[in-house]
Formats: structure tokens, C-alpha cells, sequence
């Protein structure tokens, strides 16, 4: 049996990839801290790490914002940094040396804006664009170690994370992805010989909607 950490593992994208990961033998533990609580977190996980060790590490939890920059509250902005970028670097920190010893994997959730520049994304595609530059940088890092590092950058996808935007994907065939796809890419990453260490997935079409 092997242990899995997964944040954002309450709904979307992350509730599937633990669905998934069940079902293929893993015991995910659910982190109970907040995010944005540093010291919360590191006394959890040094807690869990006193008695089992880690196999995988999928740092999803996320939060989005799509407006013009100057509109956005300084407090906003260190939570979104602190949810996209600053915790997963630290989670990732914390878990490390056990992932060394199990020669493990990590995989970032990362986005699509990570890869490309959109209007009133400046923030969000920052943190996204960092998370992936992070991923990339830490397998050279790691290489020697059999730890494996791996990016996705999933496009528009079904999920809770358009509930508080201005807009949202069509709801018509191939304009979005479903969580459950990025959860079985998961799976194939995981059983690939070798080391995919950046994927992005789109939809075919692109059609969005204000609301």
C-alpha cells in the first residue's frame, strides 16, 4: 500500500484524483490545516511523517482570479499566492526526504495560463507559471534521487472553480475537460516508464460565457 498526499482534495479536479488513486491501491491522506496556515501545516505533516512515509505528493488545491490587477485587495492577493505557490513549495519541502527514500513522485497542478498570457490574469498565471517553473527546475534537482516531478497544465475543466469568476465554459461538448480525465492522466503518469515532466491537456473547441 502506498501513501499519497492531495490538496484540494474536497471537490473537482483534486476529489477525482483521490477517487482515482483509491482505486489503484493508494491510501490518500487528507491534510486537515489550512493552506495559508504555514505553521499549521508543518506540525501536521511532521506529525503524519513520525509514522508512515510518502510515496506520492499531488499539490491541486487552488484558488482563480480574473480581474484587473489593481482591482484586486492586497489581501487577496497573499492568499492566492499563498494557496497556488507558496504552499506547495512548502509542502513539497516538508515531504521531501521522505519521498527520496521511496524514490517517489510529485505532481503539480499547474494550469494552462502557466503556459501562455491572458487579460486580467497577471496574478493567478504568476503563481500558476511559478508552480510549473518550480516542477521543472526540482526533477533536475532531484534526478540522481529517483524522486520524478511532474506538471499538468489543464485547460478549461468542469469543476467549482468558475462558482465566484465572471465567467465560465460552455456547457456543450469538447469545450471543457472533465476532472476525471486529469485523474486518469494521473494514473498514466504514474504507471509511465520514464518521467513525464510536463503535460498540458485542452479541450478540442474553446467557448466561454459571462455571467
Amino acid at each position: 500500500m502506498k501513501n499519497a498526499i492531495v490538496t484540494g482534495y474536497s471537490s473537482g479536479i483534486g476529489k477525482a484524483i483521490c477517487e482515482e488513486l483509491e482505486l489503484h491501491g493508494y491510501t490518500v491522506i487528507k491534510l486537515t490545516s489550512r493552506l495559508e496556515d504555514i505553521a499549521s501545516l508543518e506540525e501536521e505533516v511532521k506529525g503524519i511523517l513520525k509514522n508512515q512515509e510518502i510515496d506520492l505528493l499531488v499539490n491541486c488545491a487552488g484558488v482563480g482570479i480574473f480581474v484587473p490587477h489593481e482591482e484586486i485587495s492586497i489581501v487577496k492577493i497573499k492568499e492566492v499566492i499563498d494557496i497556488n505557490l507558496t504552499a506547495p513549495i512548502i509542502l513539497t519541502n516538508l515531504v521531501l526526504r521522505s519521498l527520496k527514500k521511496q524514490e517517489g513522485k510529485i505532481i503539480n497542478i499547474s494550469s494552462i495560463e502557466a503556459t501562455k498570457h491572458s487579460k486580467f490574469s497577471a496574478l493567478y498565471t504568476a503563481t500558476k507559471s511559478g508552480l510549473r517553473d518550480f516542477g521543472l527546475s526540482l526533477f533536475e534537482e532531484l534526478r540522481k534521487s529517483g524522486v520524478s516531478v511532474t506538471n499538468i497544465n489543464p485547460d478549461l475543466t468542469t469543476t467549482n472553480f468558475f462558482d465566484e469568476l465572471q465567467f465560465e465554459p460552455v456547457k456543450e461538448d469538447d469545450t471543457s475537460l472533465l476532472p476525471q480525465t486529469i485523474a486518469q492522466t494521473v494514473i498514466n503518469i504514474l504507471n509511465t516508464k520514464g518521467v513525464v515532466t510536463d503535460m498540458t491537456i485542452r479541450p478540442q473547441k474553446f467557448a466561454i460565457k459571462k455571467k
